[in-house]
C-alpha cells in the first residue's frame, strides 16, 4: 500500500470514528433527557408505558455501540428505574437485566460517565430483596457505592445514592453529611431537569432523616 493510500485510509478511519462518537453522544444525550422527563414528569400507567419505550430505545443504543460502556450504563439505569416504578415480580426481572447491563458496562470501562455504573449497581444491591428472593446484598452495595465516590467524589448522584444507602443502613448522621454534599454538587448545564429532580429527591431524603 503506497503512502497516499495509507493516508487516505487513516483519514477515512478518523472520520468514521468521529462520526461514531458524535452519534453515540447524541443517543446518550437523548436517553438522559428522556429518562429525566419520564422519571420526574410522568406518573402511573403513562410513566410505565414510556419507560417501556425507553427500554427499547436503550436496546437500540447497545445494539449500535456494543463496545461502548455509556449505552450499557443507560440501559441499566433505565431498567432499574423502570423496575422501581413498576414493582411486583416483573420488577425483579428488570432488576436482573439492569445488573447484567451495568456489569457489562464495567467490563468495558468502569469509569465511564464518572463511574455511574458503580452508583447504579450499588443502588440495585441495596434496593433488591436478598436471597432467596433476589440478589440484594448490603455489603456489596456499600462497596460499589464507595467506589463510585472515589471516581466522582463531588457528584450529585454519587453522594445522593451513598446518602440514601446510609439511611437504609440507619446511619443517619453520616447520611445527612453526604446528602448535604449532594446539594452543593456542581450543576450539570446539559441536564437541568435531572438536577432539579435529584434536588427534590435529596430534600425528601433529608426529611426522612428528620422524621426518625
Amino acid at each position: 500500500m503506497n503512502t497516499k493510500i495509507k493516508s487516505l485510509v487513516v483519514l477515512m478511519t478518523a472520520a468514521f470514528t468521529q462520526q461514531v462518537f458524535a452519534d453515540l453522544d447524541g443517543d446518550i444525550s437523548h436517553l438522559q433527557q428522556r429518562w429525566a422527563e419520564v422519571n420526574y414528569q410522568l406518573e402511573g400507567k403513562t410513566q410505565l408505558s414510556e419507560f417501556e419505550k425507553l427500554v427499547e430505545e436503550a436496546q437500540q443504543a447497545t445494539d449500535s455501540y456494543p463496545d461502548k460502556a455509556e449505552g450499557w450504563i443507560w440501559s441499566g439505569i433505565i431498567k432499574s428505574t423502570y423496575a422501581g416504578a413498576k414493582g411486583g415480580l416483573g420488577a425483579l426481572s428488570l432488576a436482573k437485566q439492569s445488573r447484567a447491563d451495568l456489569e457489562k458496562a464495567m467490563k468495558l470501562d468502569d469509569t465511564a460517565l464518572n463511574g455511574s455504573a458503580y452508583t447504579s449497581l450499588g443502588t440495585l444491591y441495596y434496593s433488591v430483596p436478598g436471597w432467596p428472593v433476589g440478589f440484594g446484598d448490603d455489603d456489596k452495595a456499600g462497596e460499589l457505592l464507595g467506589k463510585a465516590l472515589t471516581i466522582n467524589p463531588d457528584g450529585i448522584d454519587s453522594n445522593y445514592f451513598y446518602g440514601s444507602y446510609l439511611i437504609h443502613e440507619k446511619r443517619y448522621d453520616e447520611a445527612r453529611q453526604y446528602l448535604h454534599k449532594a446539594q452543593q454538587a456542581p450543576a450539570r448545564p446539559d441536564r437541568p431537569l435531572a438536577d432539579s429532580g435529584r434536588q427534590q429527591d435529596i430534600l425528601k431524603a433529608l426529611a426522612e432523616i428528620d422524621g426518625k
